[in-house]
This record gives structure tokens, sequence and C-alpha cells, in this order.
């Protein structure tokens, strides 16, 4: 069963998402953070998965995507911080109310699993998962798909954000239209040193990256241009205190003809599924520091 919740983060922003409620006995509570510009919807199969596994499960739109988007998008003034410092707590936050003392779970897609390290209550997750998630360094994709990043990057969003406000990235394909803080963070992270890092000591002043310890598990498609071995092994580098492991899925050797960078939450590729779920059964069991 899912049912539409509103959620409110701790700067009055409120947000659009989804419950599912399991019917088989409750296991433990998902939270999917989304990547970005990709609207919770694009996750209802899986989720729908998850709940017959026995998992509670929430998507949500990040403030300015989606049904979040409560104001002109010219007028937005959303962007990564505040996705990982304001929205993604406040699913969390939300999850935790409305099935207490659980085992909770992060599965994030791309950006999703780069800026957990900025959620203040990430300490209360049993365990995070991520698909497609890695440092997004321009400098380290293939050269063809490089030069197509830099055109999208260094060109499109700054063109965009200057002729309408925002970066209309429906028109080459990139997900829903994004709020101009959004695309001009996105584009300095991975034009810098890395997702994330880039912004230690300026945009973003505090941070968890260093202190969770929690474990976390990293998923990548070996034809995922952006999330390729060099981008992965620095996001993983920036979760210092995690107890990380990582692995490479070859798409052939599943039956499948595409996993790339998106495929991964389709259908068509829901016998990739158990390999969160058997994640998650590992740490059913919350330790005390987690209560």
């Amino acid at each position: 069963m899912q049912e539409p919740v509103s959620l409110t983060c701790e700067d009055g922003q409120v947000l659009s998402a989804t419950l599912f409620r399991p019917s088989e006995p409750l296991k433990g509570a998902v939270l999917i953070a989304p990547a970005t510009g990709i609207k919770r919807q694009f996750y209802t199969a899986f989720a729908q998965f998850l709940n017959r596994q026995g998992f509670a499960v929430l998507t949500f739109d990040n403030r300015g995507i989606g049904e979040s988007l409560n104001t002109l998008l010219k007028c937005c003034k959303a962007d990564l911080v505040s996705w990982g410092q304001q929205d993604m707590p406040a699913a969390l936050e939300a999850l935790i109310q409305f099935y207490p003392e659980q085992p909770y779970f992060l599965v994030g897609h791309s950006a999703g699993g780069q800026l957990v390290g900025l959620m203040p209550n990430a300490h209360k997750l049993a365990a995070f998962i991520n698909f497609g998630s890695s440092s997004g360094s321009l400098r380290n994709m293939p050269k063809r798909y490089r030069l197509k990043a830099h055109f999208f990057m260094n060109m499109f969003i700054p063109l965009s954000n200057l002729l309408f406000g925002h970066t209309k990235s429906q028109w080459v394909g990139m997900g829903e239209p994004l709020p101009k803080g959004v695309a001009r963070q996105w584009q300095q992270w991975c034009n810098g040193s890395g997702y994330v890092k880039t912004a230690f000591g300026q945009q973003i002043k505090q941070h968890n990256y260093d202190s969770l310890t929690i474990p976390s598990k990293w998923i990548v498609a070996s034809d995922d241009a952006i999330a390729n071995r060099k981008n992965l092994k620095e996001m993983m580098a920036v979760y210092q205190g995690s107890r990380a492991r990582s692995c490479i899925l070859y798409p052939s050797a599943f039956g499948l003809d595409e996993i790339g960078h998106m495929r991964f939450f389709s259908r068509h590729a829901e016998r990739l599924w158990p390999l969160i779920t058997n994640f998650f059964d590992e740490y059913l069991h919350p330790s005390p520091h987690m209560m």
C-alpha cells in the first residue's frame, strides 16, 4: 500500500513524498534518496519490491523537483547542500516517526548517495547502499563522454541559467528542470576536486564525511561513464570512516543489454535488486548507538 505524505524540513520547506507500507511482517525501513533531477515516481517499482521483502519505504522529491517545487523555478533557492542538510534529514526523521524503533537504511542513487555525509542524522542509519554514486569528476570520464559532459556542465548550464533563471536539463535528457543553485553547484563540484569535497570549507562548513562509521556498499555498472572506477574510488575516499565495500556490475552477467547510470532501478533490472536486500539483511538488528 502506498500513500502520499508531506515532509517539513527544519527550515520550513515542505516536500512531497510517498510512503510504501508493507503487507509482509516489517523487517526495517528504507529511505530512497534520488539522483539529481529525478522524481520519486522513478523509484516506485523498486520501492514496491522492497515492500514485498518486508521493508517500509519512503520516497521523496527534493526541493525544487517534481511536486516539491512550490514556487516559480527561477525563484527557487535550492542547491545541493540544502538537499543533503535539509531534505534528506527531514525524510529520514519522517520515516522514523512513521516506523519507530526499526533498523533504518538508505538507498542512494547518484547524488542521493553522495550527499549522505551532509545529513546531521545519518548516524541513525544501520547502513546505506548506493548505486551510481561517485565523485562525478569530469577529468576521469571516458574521452567521448567527457566532451558531452563538458558541454552540459560548462556551456549548457551557465547559458540556460542566464537565459531562463534555471537549467532546462530536460532538453538534453538530464532529468527534471533544475533550480539554478543546484545546477551551479553540480557544475562546480564536477569540475573541481570531485563531488562534495570541492565545497569543503566553502559552501560546506559542517559535515559528517570524516566521522560517519556506519557500513556502506557502493555499486556501479561497468557501462556507466559517470560513476566509473576512478570516480567511485574518489567518492568512497571522502567517506573516510565508513566501513565501505564496492562491486561492479557487468550487464552481460545478468542477461542485460545495459545498466549504465539509470537502469538499475528499471523494472527490467529487477533481477539486480536482491543485491540491495541481501545487504540490508546483514544489518537488521540495530546496535545500541543507533537507538
